[in-house]
C-alpha cells in the first residue's frame, strides 16, 4: 500500500511539472467561492462543493513557469487552467475539455469578453445534432445556456478561432472530456476569471 502511495505521489508531481505549476505545497482554496450569488438579472445557484474534488476547486498555487503575469495556461491533461499572478503565484481553476476528436492545442489571445453571452451552435454542430437547429439564430442568455455566465472569445491572427473559455451550468462535467473543444469552467469560476483576465491576454493550450 505504501509503495502504491509513493507511485501515485510521483505521478502527481510529474503531471504538475508539465504544467509549470506546483500545488504540492502552499495551495490555498478560495473560501465561499461557490455560494449562490446574484449576477445581473440572474442568480447563480450554489455548487455543492462536497461533490467537487478538491483538485478542481479554485485555489492559489505556486507557479514556477516563465510566462508573464496575466497569461492564461490551459493544461488539458490535468484538467486545470492557470492564470499567472505576481510573486510566483497562479490562480488555478478546474476545467472540462474537448472530448475525443475535439481536442486542440496552441496559442491564442482573449479577443473579447461577454457577460451572459448568447450561444449560437456552429453549422458543423447542427449537422451532428439536428435538434440544435432551433438555436441557429442564437440561444438567449440564461441559467441553462451552454456558455454559462461569461465567455472569453479566443482569437488568433485577428480571426475568431471558434473556441471559448466559458461557464457551464453542468458543474459535474468539470474534470472530464465532454465539450466540442471549448474549455468550460464552473459558473462561479468563469465569473472570477472574467474579472481578472484582460482582453489581449495570451492563452496557451497544452
Amino acid at each position: 500500500m505504501r509503495s502504491n502511495k509513493k507511485l501515485l505521489l510521483a505521478a502527481m508531481i510529474g503531471a504538475l511539472a508539465l504544467s509549470g505549476c506546483s500545488t504540492i505545497s502552499n495551495s490555498t482554496l478560495f473560501a465561499n467561492a461557490y455560494a449562490s450569488k446574484s449576477d445581473g438579472a440572474y442568480r447563480l445557484p450554489a455548487i455543492p462543493v462536497s461533490k467537487v474534488s478538491r483538485e478542481f476547486r479554485r485555489q492559489e498555487v505556486n507557479y514556477t513557469g516563465g510566462e508573464k503575469v496575466g497569461t492564461i495556461i490551459v493544461d488539458t491533461g490535468s484538467r486545470h487552467l492557470f492564470l499567472v499572478q505576481p510573486n510566483g503565484k497562479a490562480i488555478r481553476y478546474g476545467i472540462g475539455v474537448g472530448r475525443e476528436g475535439f481536442e486542440w492545442s496552441g496559442t491564442a489571445k482573449v479577443g473579447w469578453k461577454r457577460e451572459w453571452p448568447v450561444w449560437t451552435p456552429p453549422a458543423a454542430m447542427i449537422k451532428r445534432q439536428p435538434e440544435l437547429a432551433k438555436h441557429r439564430g442564437g440561444m438567449k442568455p440564461g441559467l441553462s445556456n451552454p456558455l454559462g455566465a461569461r465567455a472569453l472569445y479566443l482569437t488568433k491572427g485577428g480571426g475568431d478561432t471558434g473556441y471559448r473559455l466559458h461557464g457551464t451550468p453542468e458543474w459535474w462535467s468539470i474534470g472530464k472530456a465532454m465539450s466540442s473543444g471549448c474549455i468550460r469552467l464552473m459558473n462561479q469560476d468563469i465569473v472570477d476569471l472574467y474579472e481578472r483576465a484582460k482582453p489581449g491576454a495570451k492563452v496557451i493550450v497544452r
